[in-house]
């Protein structure tokens, strides 16, 4: 039984182990940070403060991605910070996460002409129907 007790211990010791090992965003309140991958290091670029919210913040990142491709630039995803929570600028659109290498889950799509909205806003009209 103790042999058990000491196994379980260790193994929940190695599971937290692993989990620190990750990304933690800056918790600066109301800073949007740029985050920039130079392989192993991370640095976190200052883009704006006092923003309202992490959407506010992930439209500034939309607007500096598309600054720089307006500019020749090649970069089509980045990634960005928000109080504590990365922000991911990706084709489909944009994703949140608490770590740089975690899970995400989505919180912004993109419209047919490329602007970004709430999944839930975007309303299709049907297709009409033919008559055979």
């Amino acid at each position: 039984m103790r042999g058990l007790i000491v196994s379980v211990v260790c193994m929940a010791v190695a599971g937290l182990a692993a989990c620190s090992s990750s990304t933690r965003a800056p918790q600066g309140p109301g800073v949007c940070y740029h985050v920039v991958r130079d392989g192993e290091e991370v640095r976190f670029n200052v883009l704006a403060e006092d923003v309202e919210s992490i959407e506010f913040c992930a439209a500034r990142l939309e607007e500096m991605r598309l600054n720089f491709l307006r500019m020749g630039g090649s970069t089509r995803e980045i990634a960005g910070a928000y109080q504590g929570q990365f922000i991911f600028i990706e084709r489909a659109g944009v994703y949140f996460g608490q770590t740089l290498e975690g899970g995400r889950f989505f919180a912004l799509a993109r419209t047919g002409d490329g602007r970004l909205a709430i999944p839930g806003a975007i309303q299709r009209t049907p297709a009409p129907e033919t008559a055979d």
